[in-house]
């Protein structure tokens, strides 16, 4: 039995599902015999009975035992099951598997084999494999399965794509093999997943999962803080944040807008996108999942956390929809505060981002491209008022992630990434740090040098408050990430 599985304890998890625990969703799912479904440990249809309950750490499991998803829970809609070790090597790998097979930005043509992945990884396809179900119980290609038929699911519930668009934006190679693969599956064709409801506005609409406790306004009011106008905006009273972003896809870029409405009564966000994504909608919901840290396990981080920051269980690491913008926006932010860091961004992006139609006028321009700023002549961002450090700091970014040199994104690996920001000119340890927490969602980044960090611990009198601050968190393993924000909010 994997070490995953075998961490459950299925008298736990049967309280959890009697209960609806949203705290769980997506930590385990459950296998129902008498009637070959699997679901959510929120879902509201009658409570199995315990003796015809089997639970499963993942999705994956679950269809690999030959359970069907639910139709009513969905479990596509659960936030993902993140675990982190920082001892078992074996365990490591098998996880950074896992984060390179649901990250799409991490593929260029979409679909990924397991020789591609070992190759990336720099070990066998045979040692991923025996790792990866040791790990997870089941094998890469599994894996992926359930990962590209769970978002076809969703695409083809929320949304009104054509199915050849579903079938290819899902990663299937062709509608052929997505519904041979979604009739063996789940013993449906996909047409009868249609469903009438959902689809209107502007654009397509999801639902994205999440566990509580999630603290909407913290992470609201981070994103208040640092807007920038055209560019985004954040609606406390409605709890709602729009933002333009561009997406590269196979065939170009495409540019638009999205709108997430946290809701008021269940834990979930309603996504809008604009008609102009669709195409990329998995990867839009992606960078949201990100931006937001919806797939954060609260439990795990608080048993870790609490003690020492009992007054954060609730907040969650800001992501980003475009690492490669919020390490422009790092550099920038750079032994400055808050809003001078704002102010440059705006500057930055009234120069160089281009304009785009929206329905929303605090919508109208995007960030600048990489290629855009790569370009960037020294006289032109000086007149913003960045200084000929930060200036070359932007530059080499902006060249590097242009020429395809670094890849910031939650599947990059984040050793070998931070390593390569260090070599740009600029870029210290501080911000390949704060880049690695935002952008690539390591979960254990700790920018020890900040200053604002050894206030809130207490250590900003000390010789080397670095150094202290970084034997403080050796407790906090492998959630300093998690740690940082906690203290930041002290503040």
């Amino acid at each position: 039995m994997p070490p995953v599985a075998e961490a459950l304890q299925p008298d736990a998890c049967y309280l959890a599902l009697k209960a609806r625990d949203a705290r769980f969703d997506g930590r385990f799912f459950t296998g129902v015999t008498t009637t070959g479904i699997y679901c959510r440990p929120v879902c509201k249809v009658r409570t199995p009975r315990r003796e015809n309950c089997r639970f499963f750490s993942h999705a994956a499991q679950a269809e690999s035992a030959g359970f069907r998803p639910c139709l009513r829970c969905r479990p596509e809609l659960a936030p993902r099951a993140l675990t982190w070790s920082i001892q078992d090597a074996s365990a490591i790998l098998a996880q950074q598997a896992a984060r390179l097979l649901d990250e799409p930005e991490a593929w260029s043509d979409g679909t990924p084999s397991v020789e591609d992945l070992a190759g990336r990884l720099g070990v066998s396809d045979r040692h991923l494999r025996r790792i990866f179900e040791a790990q997870f119980g089941v094998s890469p290609l599994q894996y992926l399965q359930t990962r590209r038929l769970l978002t076809a699911k969703q695409l083809l519930a929320d949304t009104d794509l054509p199915i050849t668009q579903v079938a290819l934006s899902s990663g299937f190679a062709s509608v052929r093999r997505f519904n041979a693969a979604f009739v063996q599956h789940y013993g449906l064709n996909p047409t009868q997943l249609r469903r009438e409801g959902g689809r209107g506005g502007a654009g397509p609409q999801v639902r994205l999962g999440l566990r509580p406790p999630y603290d909407t306004a913290a992470m609201l009011s981070f994103f208040a803080t640092r807007r920038i106008d055209g560019l985004e905006f954040v609606d406390m009273d409605k709890l709602t944040l729009g933002r333009t972003l561009a997406v590269s896809t196979k065939d170009g870029s495409v540019a638009g807008w999205f709108i997430a409405r946290f809701d008021a009564t269940q834990p979930q966000v309603q996504l809008e996108v604009s008609p102009s994504l669709r195409e990329a909608l998995p990867l839009v919901i992606r960078r949201v999942r990100a931006m937001l840290d919806l797939d954060a396990d609260p439990q795990a981080i608080n048993a870790v956390l609490h003690e020492r920051f009992p007054q954060g269980d609730g907040l969650r690491v800001p992501g980003a929809v475009s690492g490669y913008e919020l390490a422009v926006r790092a550099v920038l932010g750079q032994q400055i505060t808050v809003a001078a860091a704002r102010t440059l961004a705006q500057r930055l992006v009234d120069r160089f981002g281009d304009a785009v139609e929206t329905p929303y006028p605090a919508l109208r321009k995007l960030f600048p491209a990489p290629a855009v700023l790569a370009q960037a002549e020294g006289d032109a961002l000086g007149q913003l008022g960045i200084v000929k450090q930060r200036q070359a700091a932007i530059v080499g970014i902006a060249k590097a992630v242009a020429e395809g040199r670094i890849a910031l994104h939650g599947g990059a690996d984040v050793a070998a990434t931070t390593t390569a920001l260090k070599e740009l000119p600029g870029i210290g340890d501080w911000t390949a740090q704060y880049i690695a927490m935002r952008a690539l969602r390591w979960p254990d980044a700790f920018p020890a040098g900040d200053v604002a960090l050894h206030k809130a611990l207490g250590v900003q009198g000390e010789r080397n408050p670095a150094r202290e601050a970084e034997a403080a968190s050796q407790a906090w393993k492998p959630w300093r990430s998690y740690a940082v924000i906690r203290a930041w909010h002290s503040m």
